[in-house]
């Protein structure tokens, strides 16, 4: 990009003209650039005055205006503020212009002078941050000829930064790295190699020392900064390869004072992160062995460790170390030599040690399972290290309050698994004969961590050790549902004996955290794996009520079992009397109250046509609590009873319910009863979400031949709705206004018409015309969703038309007058009514046919959703005219209103493309285009072309010939291609927004 480029294209254009007008284009058009504040460089800034207080902070005045550059006293005071003022409001502004100040041409100016010694380090800081950001984002800015100098220069502040600051030394260090990375290898062939020559030259007066650590410095950040740059994907590659081979110059140097008996430990701690630095770059993992020894070695030294761990980690954590088999092989001797250390470390109670080293074994372990697997003349070697591991995984002490360790081992056991499984058949039976006995073990030791403290203990524990703890215990579940598929049902039976020996054993009484940590191990593998044909399970359930229930995470936890054994108990029903006493029981408990509900609705919904001996029972204890999930198991439960059964169990659980909302419609709107309503609304809702006499929710295989005969008579739900409908319209009568009530009286029909699909169709007329007369008085889009289910279910049958068009048309009319008010408000209502248009074309475009129906109103507001800034508003309105432009050929309206306004709508599209709307949009767009050109091209190729030949249309950044060539794409053969089209789309916005070709896009 050109220097005018870059200044045309900058959002503080008016700043820069500024500038260009000023005494810098006198001093020639970059070479001003490189001047360093010990060469005296001046900015000639004329009458400009900035002695007015805060007047950076002016926002009248272009940001980067000459007289508001960094160096003056306004913007030290602006620096001063970013760091120092405690009001957040100021530094946000600060930091805002300061950023700014970084990226106009000035900062190739200032940036040299902010860093004299006389400044402070936050001032100097602030320079050399600009001295990055220009070399790394502007780089084309800077002619070939000025390199030699630029590099110079920062050798020199490198220099003397050496003993200075060290905050700004690395901001310098990280410049002249991203220039490094700019220039190499055409104009810096040598560039590491050079470094290293530079600082290593005794000519300076700075002192060795010194000098090594800021060359270590520099060869740290330089891989650091390759990883972040902003370099094309072909230089990158190219790059990446250099640096490889650059390794040469560095290595031998950091060997060589790491193994230097009076090298500092501050030293050997930045050799240490300059090889961590380095490795990531890919180099061959043989190339590193020497220097991967040496961190072994350091690891004995207390200020090395955690340096050294992480510099080991990162070697053998490459994906390309695999490759090399045998220097892989060698790491394992050291990385068990450890275990001394390891044991030491656990004894002592030294966490972060045992951290470190277990670090280590699992990096080599799970990056590199299937290459040492396959050296099978090494097996007892690599046996060795997993052992290693394993006593990571059952390291003392309850994660996390004692130990953090355990939780980096888990990935570990499932890669292990995953490798042997891989193997073909006869290899993997050897594998299984050698390591199922370990994962057997490994069940051991996870049941055991997973086991809760003492209850002492955990009460001293805060909410955050809790939630870390619950979640360490939802990884072990997971990790013993994977090792299931390699021990099968043998792991059944091995948990279901320790159980059984635990509750049977007198002599030896065994403590809750045991009996709990055997079920949760049954709940982790019956929740995902089908264990239908498990010879254990009618022992674990004969088991379970001989379970002694004295605490909570007991009582939690044998619930969830019971709920993971659901649909065990759908196929043996006769076992569903030893569990669901407890069930019930635990119902009464407010702090079983998840874990109890939960389960009841899981065995509702399994066991339902085996419960009708037990819902009296079941009903009567529900009745005491107003637990949303209840009502959805009582939803379940009651869809298998007879309907007068239904209705009778129905009068005695909401009777109270219904009694309550009479009395608070009695009552004046406040927020409390808002409260009561908006509940016992939602009861109401979950009950109707699964009471189905119809069963349209059963799975065939498994319900079909215990499936009741279709009943005959009226839906029990739309006798109990028919009931309390004037109850409802009465509620509706104070709180229309309020959107929360409305959308709670919705829920309550919406869920009921998903679930009882035809069966809802006496309420149909009277729910029409309820709905027309809310949305009259006061439109909410919560309405507008339930006329769409109307319409989705019901617009086609002919009995049921009359009423759903009358509120269909209503809903249109009210909503087209919203329009002309102004609709920038009530999105969501937008959104609701571009999806109730886009139903009613897909399920009944007759409605499109009405007479009072204003088609081209209606086209007009789609066109104007587009334009909305809600992704979700736009995505519904493209969704609209994708059903409403196929119906041209079908719908005489619709044709008509298209052919006129076609153009209108291109346009609109073409605006959202060209930048109008998120790039997240564009696949929506593009099936508008792709419908406009398969129903409408000979009008297409009309108005695309009246279209493109707008100046400035769809964008600025796109030229005539890039306009023609997306024409011609779109109007191709390839036009019947929807992937083709996306892809022409996206390519093309890219243009219109100047992305093309930038490494924003690099995922788009």
């Amino acid at each position: 990009m050109s220097f005018q480029t870059c200044v045309q294209s900058a959002p503080w254009l008016l700043l820069v003209r500024k500038v260009l007008r000023s005494s810098c284009r006198a001093e020639g058009a970059v070479s001003w650039l490189l001047k360093s504040g010990n060469q005296g460089a001046v900015v000639k800034t004329g009458a400009c005055r900035c002695d007015a207080p805060g007047a950076w902070k002016n926002s009248e005045q272009p940001l980067c205006d000459l007289k508001f550059i960094p160096e003056t006293e306004q913007g030290t005071k602006a620096l001063h503020q970013l760091y120092y003022d405690p009001n957040i409001e100021n530094k946000n502004l600060a930091q805002k212009w300061l950023m700014q100040a970084q990226v106009s041409p000035q900062a190739w100016h200032f940036s040299w002078l902010l860093l004299n010694m006389d400044k402070v380090p936050e001032i100097q800081y602030f320079g050399a941050s600009a001295l990055h950001i220009k070399i790394s984002r502007y780089w084309n800015d800077i002619p070939a000829d000025q390199y030699e100098s630029l590099k110079s220069q920062l050798f020199t502040q490198i220099t003397r930064f050496a003993s200075g600051s060290k905050i700004v030394l690395t901001r310098l260090c990280v410049a002249l790295a991203s220039l490094a990375l700019s220039m190499m290898p055409e104009a810096w062939p040598c560039a590491v190699a050079d470094m290293v020559r530079m600082f290593q030259a005794e000519d300076s007066n700075v002192d060795g020392r010194a000098r090594c650590l800021a060359l270590l410095e520099l060869l740290t950040v330089l891989p650091e900064e390759f990883q972040t740059s902003r370099l094309p994907q072909y230089r990158k590659g190219q790059v990446r390869s250099v640096l490889a081979q650059e390794c040469g110059s560095v290595f031998p140097l950091l060997e060589q004072l790491l193994q230097q008996q009076d090298s500092p430990g501050f030293i050997k701690q930045k050799v240490l992160k300059c090889f961590s630095s380095w490795v990531q770059l890919e180099i061959p993992l043989m190339d590193c062995e020497n220097l991967i020894q040496a961190a072994f070695t350091s690891l004995q030294d207390p200020e090395l460790f955690d340096t050294a761990v992480e510099a080991v980690v990162n070697a053998i954590s490459q994906p390309d170390a695999q490759r090399y088999v045998n220097t892989l092989l060698k790491l394992i001797p050291p990385v068990l030599g450890l275990q001394e250390q390891l044991r030491q470390a656990v004894q002592s109670g030294d966490m972060e040690t045992s951290h470190g080293i277990c670090r280590i074994a699992v990096a080599l372990g799970e990056n590199h399972s299937r290459a040492l697997l396959d050296q099978v003349e090494h097996w007892q070697s690599f046996l060795a290290l997993v052992n290693m591991i394993m006593f990571c995984t059952g390291i003392p002490g309850h994660y996390p309050v004692n130990e953090t360790t355990s939780s980096l081992t888990l990935t570990f056991w499932y890669t292990l698994q995953d490798d042997i499984l891989s193997f073909e058949p006869d290899k993997q039976a050897v594998y299984q004969q050698v390591y199922r006995p370990v994962y057997f073990q490994l069940v051991d030791v996870l049941l055991h961590k997973a086991q809760f403290p003492s209850d002492e203990e955990y009460g001293f524990w805060s909410s955050d050790e809790k939630e870390q703890f619950r979640i360490y215990r939802v990884d072990i579940s997971d990790t013993l549902m994977y090792v299931y598929e390699m021990l099968g049902a043998e792991l059944l039976s091995s948990l279901y004996d320790k159980l059984g020996r635990l509750l049977t054993n007198t002599e030896q009484p065994s403590t809750w955290q045991h009996t709990e940590a055997l079920l949760y191990g049954f709940q982790s593998i019956a929740e995902t794996i089908d264990v239908n044909y498990s010879d254990v399970v009618p022992g674990l359930i004969g088991l379970i009520p001989r379970i002694s229930i004295s605490n909570v995470q007991l009582a939690d936890t044998v619930m969830f079992t019971i709920g993971a054994l659901s649909e065990w108990l759908a196929d043996h029903p006769v076992m569903i009397n030893n569990v669901l006493p407890l069930v019930l029981q635990a119902l009464g408990n407010p702090e079983l109250s998840i874990s109890s509900v939960s389960t009841l609705k899981k065995i509702c919904r399994e066991c339902k046509y085996d419960l009708p001996p037990y819902a009296a029972n079941i009903v009567a204890v529900s009745q005491t609590s107003q637990c949303m999930w209840l009502m959805q198991a009582l939803g379940f439960l009651l869809s298998a009873l007879q309907v007068e059964e239904i209705l009778k169990n129905l009068h005695s659980l909401i009777t109270p319910y219904i009694q309550q909302l009479e009395k608070l419609a009695d009552e004046m709107p406040n927020p409390s009863n808002k409260l009561a309503i908006i509940h016992i609304l939602g009861l109401l809702s979950n009950l109707f979400t699964t009471l189905d006499i119809s069963h349209h929710d059963d799975d065939h295989e498994s319900t079909e031949v215990k499936k009741l005969p279709v009943q005959q008579g009226p839906n029990p739900v739309v006798v109990v709705l028919q009931q309390v409908f004037q109850l409802i319209q009465k509620v509706l009568s104070k709180w229309l206004n309020d959107a929360q009530v409305v959308e709670s009286v919705c829920a309550i029909f919406e869920k009921s018409v998903k679930t009882l699909l035809d069966d809802f169709a006496p309420m149909v007329p009277q729910l029409c015309e309820m709905l027309g007369q809310m949305y009259s008085t006061i439109p909410q889009a919560s309405a507008i969703d339930l006329t769409r289910q109307l319409v989705h279910i019901f617009a086609h049958e002919p009995a049921h038309f009359p009423p759903i068009k009358a509120l269909f048309l209503l809903v249109t009319s009210v909503t087209l007058t919203l329009f002309q008010q102004g609709p920038r408000d009530h999105p969501d209502i937008v959104d609701s009514f571009m999806q109730l248009l886009a139903q009613a074309l897909k399920r009944k475009p007759d409605l499109f046919l009405c007479s009072n129906l204003d088609v081209k109103a209606v086209f007009q507001c789609g066109v104007l959703s587009l334009k909305f800034p809600e992704a979700p508003t736009v995505k519904a309105s493209c969704g609209f005219f994708t059903e409403l432009l196929p119906r041209c050929g079908e719908v005489a309206p619709v044709a008509q209103v298209v052919h006129e306004n076609g153009k209108v709508l291109l346009q609109a599209v073409l605006e959202g493309i060209g930048g109008q709307a998120s790039r997240s949009l564009m696949d929506h767009f593009a099936e508008i285009l792709f419908a406009l050109n398969k129903h409408c091209f000979s009008y297409l190729s009309i108005w695309i072309k009246e279209a493109m030949q707008q100046d400035g249309f769809p964008s600025a950044r796109v030229s005539p010939e890039q306009k023609e060539t997306f024409s011609q794409q779109i109007l191709s053969r390839e036009r019947v291609n929807k992937r083709r089209v996306k892809e022409m789309v996206k390519e093309f916005t890219l243009l219109c927004r100047g992305l093309h070709g930038t490494e924003y896009t690099a995922d788009y």
